[in-house]
């Protein structure tokens, strides 16, 4: 071996000799880049505690007492370095995880993935202090503090203060409101709910908060308070803190997970700033490269290791291969199997993953080596073979079977999703559950939650008004069920018809009316219309009485069993003597003649005008609809039905059904095939048709509908619901809450164990695949009547599921209350066997609820009445009265007590619910009835029914198929089992995770395919790569993440695209991990993770992108060099290029919808705290109802801004499936991953037919747009704040200047957008241009994402110099638009799309000016102009320059179509009127071209003379022209500064005065001895080639730059 390597080295210095003079002269240069975050670091032993917690609340305390230790030493006495403390918090926190997921959570300390939530805290803290401006002590600052504690009413610096207070605490429920608790707050395990809340805001490591914790941890322990822990280590306390305490905190926070490229780019125009290059600055010593890489087959690591004292030359050696080795063109015979031969490679490799890496990250240097490399066929022919079934080059990533969303996938969610497996492992290990079960659970992909669901409301009860089958009037209709799939739809008065002769309708639509409510009996009207107009619909109507149903609701559910003698002296309400009617009607004189009695009601009331429909309407109503059909007199038949009561079970039997249904509770509602819409207006009726008719037709198509097929029946018996409770059917919009009943418990003690269950009769040791834990305080009626209906629930029988119970009173309740709870639960752990103990239960609840809730006498019932009945029942029934006898006994109370403490501790701090409130808790599923009086047993057993179909049934089969090893085998009972499918279901249903999946396992992965881990490994990934695209090059390092942190299986399937005609990446890529060693080892700094370019090519122009997470929002704050132009020859003696950029902000992004309407575009947003409500705002866009706000880490509140969108909508209620109505939506930003929110608005009652936006009439005049009437007049004046918190660089005193410098009359804004140095040398020529042509005011807008540090510097103080107002505006690209790849592409994109919500909302008016334009006249008269009410303002491209005949492509082919005669405009100039742009929806249109667009976005063309550039205009105009653009020339392509100084006279005064301006801010020297060309009107003459083949799409942004 030595030998070799001495010969290798022989022939390296010998090829350096004759070869490496010119590499000793191009000294290798790199490129550093880092990412930090906005806000001052954290400690890294606070976001320890925050880690640990998201295992378990509990760790977080013991954490905490561990660090704190018994003896006073905190633990890190031994530390001496950051990474010595690193290890150490990592360490301890690692005693108390499993070993996968401690490996985990030291990747994820490093990864700094907690920092946001402290920041959190830290926002919490300052508002405390804010609340008590003087503190506690007025003499003394609060800042001073590094701990204090809050009650609410008074915050204490001092612990002597803190006992003071806890020796005489507020009794619980005292009028002080306390602080307000959170999810995610740390609540001491002892503390007992109800209790006063004492918040400590402090850090574990300081003297203060060790006294102030062990006095609440003692007080919680008494059940004085409810102590909690906000971690925050005040700004200035950094330095009183043991040394561990405040690592992190100095700086802000570098962060990773994401990617930096450096792409190799196109200069075709050659946009480059020619000013003298700047020299560099050392920010930091950059890092030392890899040496272990592979360069070209040498491993250099290997060869310095043996001969360190050569290291000069082999490194001069390996600095040549790197920088002569750059490609980024092959001939076309080189790249046809590239693709393929990467894969070879890689499959090859030792470290596949690795080797994936480095090709796809540094490929232009590696490429030529790739194409060189002899073929495998069998590896092409099995890529070939499994691109049959996945098409070349897509992308798939599954963790343990569940898709991920590959775009949206970054660092953050696959350590959160890996964390949540790991998790869910260690709790079903702890229920002995084995390890091959365990990995089958978590393989098992979720069914997806059903869009819609669908009630089976087939009855005799419901009285159709046509039968498409059989009227007449139907007939004529097609009978071939085929035929509506190639129909056209051209209106949505038909369509076409699906049914048959002989099978029943296929669209059928019912309606439930409550005839006491007007709404309703209007509806008959608008039925009876549609059916008159022949619509293919069957309508019907199932008729039933509020006032019935509420009878029932009070009798528990029944019909009252009075006899009927009682029943003749019962008052008919109106609604059931209606029905009454209506069906003798119908049963005598048909069904026509009945609907016609209904619609005659409706029409005596409204000419009564009578809100409530009288005595006198019914009457007047059957008289009128008989008179004509029949002989005798209608009033003496009316007389007898009213005596006789004739049909009274028909009609009650009607209400019974609605009941039963479940759709009183809409009061009016339709369905259309059993699907439920509660409203009834004719819209939401034809959008509904719309919706179902393609589901249909679908099913038609693939033959599950036949000719014969009964549809209806096929609809409902497949998915049909025999009740309806938006609570318990979400419908896909609102997901269902779960919380994790197998996480529940503390030191190994689950509370549960403690339940004793109740079953239906008969099934005692049957297991029970649902768990319903009732939630219950008896001290409320509505308590009472919960637990009663699980009671009743039980007795009507069911199989699958049992029922426990959850005492949430008080122990201070009264003393009946606490003894009923003793008795109730004396019979559930003694007699739940008995056979006849439900009905004892039944009939116990009865008599507490007679006896002692509804009872409204002054003498109460005692509590010997209570014993006495339960005695007798007892007996009754058979069970033992020794039992309760015993139970009686005093010193049981107090074991009455702590179960009730244990449960509120249980309900408050693992289910989130408050004391004495009411839950149902079904596997895991946390529902609060909106109303308990209307939830009933049915309910329950819809709700077993949903539970058991979506969630038991996926893992059924697993949990039943498990050998239970080592486990003795008396505690395999029915209750065990049934324990762990509650457990399970509800630790599986809290996954975060997609329910799509993929079938891998058809793709061939012989020859082609990566094989790494363990097969019995926790998460398997399956995934298919496309090693040479943008998606590989990330997938390859997150990938190795999970391969080194995770336990993990991986099967990898390369998926090249074959026959490439093109190189596939131009670019280097880096991706950003963390590491120890970013932690210093020989002090307390921590410099954190950077991406780091070794031996970039020299001569290539570079442009810098990054690959961030799509909640983040950043840009550079220190770049001294170009980062648009990376040219890095040019650096002189720096051997770093280094730029640093930060995470400006976090979007908040969300969807805004209207049940059964389109999404509410233009409704207003604002978010704040409750203090500041509008911090930032936004509006809905049209496209899927879309939003963005820019925030910050914090809790914060959503709201509807006030005006019109307050005033139409209110909010909808939360994910439990509430209907409940607010005017604030509490978000919580406490990590990086941003949020995605989904509201939902309902129209508040009376505004339901009111529009949001009322546009104005469209030609109307500058003058009468100013003046809009009525709402229009203000229309979105309200918006004080700035879009996504905007950057308000010009604030105040912007009046006072603008009147010293003489400047008056109505601002200008003017938009623009300008990337890279050359560009904004531009953008500050353009500014003086403007300033220069005009006397008024002018705001200029810039979008801030681009724009380069030194501009961000120099840009305030000419806005002081200059007198002029700027604003530096952002808007995050939303995922679901298709993203541009380009980076100039993305660019020209910000100036078109985002035009409704980039500018706040008050911004009426704007002009968009290119950065590269001069302007010459005064611009004001642009921004008067009136544009006859078009939302935009173009100029047509000029057509007079015939040189560029050949270039115009808007003449020819698709655009020559498309514009049918239209102009083509140019976008470098134009206005938008944002009032008008805004109340048309016009941004929604927009998302595309906006010359493709202009049929529905009308632009009004501008004069000619107001843009002029030489590439498109003669010469001939250039004298008239207002303003002088820049445009590319693409037949000389020209440089765009030779152009500058050729074509505009002006131009070099201004760029001089500019570049003087800046060099003076930036204390630089100024360059005078640039070439300056004298202004001609010749061009430079075309190059030799061809016209250039620009690509298409890049045509229209490319002739504008």
């Amino acid at each position: 071996m030595g030998t070799n390597l001495r010969s290798v080295i022989c022939l390296l210095l010998l090829f350096f000799v004759v070869f490496g003079v010119n590499a000793q002269n191009r000294r290798p240069k790199n490129v550093q880049v880092a990412v930090k975050a906005k806000w001052q670091g954290t400690p890294l032993l606070l976001e320890a505690g925050e880690l640990i917690s998201k295992e378990s609340k509990q760790l977080f305390w013991e954490f905490t007492d561990a660090w704190l230790g018994s003896d006073g030493d905190t633990g890190d006495s031994d530390c001496k370095s950051a990474r010595d403390c690193l290890l150490k918090i990592s360490n301890q926190a690692s005693t108390l995880l499993a070993t996968p997921v401690a490996s985990l959570f030291h990747f994820s300390l490093t990864l700094r993935s907690a920092s946001p939530r402290l920041v959190l805290y830290r926002q919490l803290a300052d508002e405390s202090l804010s609340s008590f401006p003087h503190g506690h002590d007025p003499t003394d600052s609060s800042a001073t503090h590094c701990c204090w504690v809050d009650t609410g009413s008074s915050l204490f610096y001092d612990v002597a203060d803190l006992l003071s207070w806890l020796a005489s605490p507020p009794a619980a429920g005292d009028a002080v409101q306390g602080p307000e608790l959170f999810d995610f707050d740390h609540v001491h395990f002892e503390s007992k709910s109800g209790s006063p809340v004492a918040v400590l805001y402090g850090a574990v490591g300081t003297d203060c908060f060790r006294k102030f914790h062990l006095s609440l941890a003692k007080a919680a322990t008494e059940g004085k308070v409810t102590y909690v822990v906000r971690p925050v280590l005040p700004s200035g306390c950094e330095g009183k803190t043991r040394p561990c305490g405040a690592i992190g905190a100095m700086d802000n926070v570098s962060l990773a997970g994401y990617g930096v490229e450096l792409a190799l780019k196109n200069m075709e125009y050659k946009a480059m700033d020619d000013s003298a290059i700047k020299k560099g600055i050392t920010l930091e010593d950059p890092r030392t490269e890899d040496l272990s890489q592979d360069v070209r087959g040498f491993i250099f690591s290997k060869i310095l290791d043996r001969k360190p004292e050569l290291r000069s030359e082999v490194m001069a050696f390996r600095d040549y291969l790197l920088s002569s080795t750059v490609s980024d063109t092959l001939d076309v015979w080189e790249l046809k199997d590239l693709g393929h031969q990467t894969a070879q490679r890689i499959v090859h490799a030792s470290d596949p993953l690795q080797s994936m890496q480095e090709i796809n990250q540094n490929f232009p240097s590696v490429v030529s080596s790739l194409s060189r490399m002899k073929l495998n066929e069998s590896i092409k022919e099995e890529i070939l073979s499994n691109q049959r079934m996945v098409p070349p080059g897509k992308a798939l990533l599954a963790l343990n079977g569940a898709l991920l969303n590959i775009e949206d996938m970054d660092l953050y969610m696959l350590m959160d999703l890996a964390h949540q497996e790991l998790s869910l492992a260690n709790h079903f290990s702890k229920l002995k559950i084995p390890d091959g079960a365990i990995r089958n659970l978590l393989l098992t992909t979720p069914l997806p939650e059903p869009d819609s669901y669908r009630v089976d409301f087939r009855s005799v009860h419901v009285n159709y008004l046509n039968n498409l089958e059989e009227d007449d009037m139907y007939k004529r209709w097609r009978s071939n069920i085929n035929e509506p799939l190639s129909v056209v739809l051209r209106q949505v008065a038909y369509l076409p018809f699906l049914g048959t002769a002989g099978s029943s309708s296929v669209i059928l639509e019912y309606r439930a009316f409550e005839l006491t409510i007007v709404g309703s009996l209007q509806s008959i009207d608008t039925l009876r219309s549609l059916y008159e107009n022949q619509l293919p619909v069957r309508f019907g109507v199932i008729l039933y009485s509020t006032q019935f149903i509420k009878t029932i609701e009070d009798n528990g559910g029944q019909i009252s069993s009075l006899d009927s003698e009682a029943n003749a002296q019962v008052k008919e309400d109106i609604s059931t003597m209606i029905i009454r009617l209506f069906l003798y009607i119908k049963e005598h004189h048909g069904i026509q003649t009945a609907f016609q009695f209904l619609g005659n009601v409706n029409t005596l009331r409204t000419e009564s005008s009578e809100e409530d429909i009288e005595q006198q309407h019914v009457d007047g109503a059957f008289v009128e609809t008989l008179l004509p059909k029949v002989k005798s007199a209608p009033q003496e038949i009316l007389l007898k039905l009213q005596q006789e009561h004739t049909l009274k079970e028909a009609s009650e039997a009607s209400s019974m059904f609605v009941f039963k249904l479940g759709l009183a509770k809409l009061k009016c509602s339709f369905l259309m095939n059993g699907l439920v819409f509660d409203s009834v207006e004719e819209e939401t009726l034809l959008n509904a048709m719309n919706d179902e008719l393609p589901k249909i037709q679908e099913q038609v198509y693939y033959g599950q509908i036949e000719s014969r097929t009964n549809v209806l029946d096929k609809l409902l018996s497949e998915n049909g619901l025999s009740r309806y409770n938006p609570q318990i059917i979400s419908g896909g919009k609102n997901k269902p809450r779960y919380v994790s009943l197998a996480s529940s418990s503390r030191r190994g003690e689950s509370m549960l164990n403690d339940v004793n269950y109740l079953h239906s009769p008969e099934t005692t040791d049957d297991v029970k695949y649902v768990t319903h834990l009732l939630a219950v305080d008896v001290a409320t009626k509505k308590g009472m009547k919960l637990l009663h209906e699980g009671v009743r629930y039980l007795i009507g029988g069911s199989k699958s599921a049992r029922l426990g119970v959850l005492f949430s009173t008080s122990p201070n309740a009264d003393p009946n209350s606490l003894l009923f709870i003793k008795f109730f639960e004396t019979t559930a752990s003694s007699f739940s066997h008995k056979e006849k103990v439900l009905y004892f239960l039944d009939k116990l609840c009865l008599f507490y609820e007679r006896e002692y809730l509804f009872k409204t006498s002054v003498n109460s019932a005692t509590s010997q009445m209570l014993i006495d009945k339960v005695l007798e029942l007892a007996e009754e029934y058979g069970l033992s009265s020794k039992a309760y006898r015993s139970s009686l006994a005093e010193s049981l109370n107090e074991e009455l007590f702590k179960r009730l403490t244990k449960v509120a501790q249980f309900l408050s701090w693992e289910v989130g619910l408050e004391t004495d409130a009411n839950a149902i808790i079904s596997n895991g599923r946390v529902i609060f009835p909106v109303d308990e009086r209307t939830f009933l047993g049915h309910d329950l057993d819809l709700l077993e029914s949903m539970e058991f179909n979506q969630r038991v049934k996926p893992v059924q089969e697993i949990i039943e198929g498990i050998e239970w090893q080592g486990v003795d085998p008396d505690l395999l009972t029915s209750k065990y089992f049934s324990d762990v499918f509650m457990f399970v279901s509800s630790a599986m249903a809290t996954r975060d995770r997609s329910s799509e999946s993929a079938r891998f396992e058809v793709l061939s992965s012989e020859y082609s395919a990566v094989m790494l881990g363990n097969e019995n490994a926790t998460i398997h990934i399956d995934a298919v790569i496309d090693p040479l695209s943008p998606t590989g090059q990330k997938l390859a390092s997150l990938l190795q993440v999970l391969q080194k942190h995770v336990q993990t299986s991986m099967r990898i399937v390369l998926n090249p695209m074959s026959s490439l005609v093109d190189i596939p990446l131009k670019n280097y890529y880096r991706y950003v991990l963390p590491n120890t060693d970013d932690y210093s080892s020989t002090g307390f700094d921590v410099d954190g993770p950077k991406a780091f370019f070794a031996n970039m090519p020299l001569s290539k122009t570079l442009t810098m992108n990054l690959d961030v997470p799509e909640p983040w929002l950043v840009e550079p704050v220190i770049a001294i060099h170009d980062l648009d132009n990376i040219l890095l020859e040019n650096l002189g003696d720096t051997t770093t290029l280094q730029a640093v950029f930060e995470v400006e902000s976090l979007v908040l992004t969300g969807h805004c919808s209207e049940k059964d309407h389109e999404s509410p575009r233009g409704l207003q947003l604002i978010l704040g705290t409750k203090n500041r409500p509008h911090l930032v705002d936004t509006l809905v866009m049209a496209n899927l109802g879309y939003w963005q706000m820019k925030v910050s880490p914090g809790v914060w509140y959503l709201q509807l801004a006030p005006g019109r969108s307050s005033e139409l909508y209110a909010l909808k209620g939360g994910n439990d499936g509430s209907q409940d109505q607010s005017s604030l939506k509490r978000i919580t930003i406490d990590d990086l991953r941003g949020k995605v929110v989904h509201l939902e608005v309902v129209k508040k009652k009376g505004k339901e037919h009111e529009k949001l936006l009322v546009p104005t009439d469209g030609d109307e005049s500058v003058q009468q747009n100013n003046e809009r009437g009525s709402w229009n007049s203000n229309f979105l004046k309200w918006a004080s704040g700035i879009v996504g918190g905007r950057q308000q660089s010009m604030k105040e005193g912007t009046k006072k200047e603008h009147e010293k410098g003489g400047r008056h009359g109505k601002t200008i804004n003017i938009f623009s957008i300008a990337s890279g140095h050359l560009y904004e040398r531009f953008l500050k020529i353009m500014i003086l241009s403007v300033l220069k042509n005009t006397n008024r005011p002018v705001k200029f807008w810039f979008i801030k994402n681009y724009l380069s540090p030194q501009f961000k510097d120099v840009i305030p103080h000419m806005a002081q110099e200059y007198n002029f107002e700027y604003e530096l505006i952002t808007y995050k690209w939303p995922s679901w638009l298709h993203k541009q790849k380009e980076k100039q592409r993305i660019i020209w994109a910000y100036k078109i799309l985002f035009l409704d919500v980039i500018f706040p909302l008050s911004l009426e008016k704007v002009i968009f000016v290119d950065a590269d334009q001069i302007i010459r006249t005064d611009m004001g008269e642009l921004y008067d102009m009136d544009i006859k009410g078009r939302p935009l303002a173009y100029t047509p491209f000029c057509d007079n320059n015939r040189e560029m005949d050949g270039y115009r492509f808007w003449r020819q082919g698709f655009w020559k179509e498309h514009l049918r005669g239209r102009p083509y405009h140019i976008s470098a100039l134009y206005v938008v009127d944002l009032v008008k742009f805004r109340e048309t929806a016009a941004g929604d249109n927009l998302r595309d071209l906006p010359n493709y667009a202009q049929h529905t976005v009308p632009i009004f063309s501008l004069p000619q003379e107001w843009l002029w550039c030489e590439s498109w205009c003669g010469n001939a105009t250039k004298s008239k022209a207002r303003t002088i653009d820049l445009c590319n020339n693409p037949m000389t392509k020209e440089p765009k500064l030779q152009g500058a100084r050729r074509i505009v006279t002006e131009w070099p005064d201004l760029d001089l005065e500019a570049r003087k301006f800046t060099a003076k801010i930036l204390g630089e020297d100024v360059e005078l001895n640039e070439p300056v060309a004298a202004a001609t009107d010749k061009p430079n003459p075309p190059p030799s080639s061809d016209i250039a083949e620009d690509s298409e799409q890049d045509l229209e942004s490319r002739a504008e730059l």
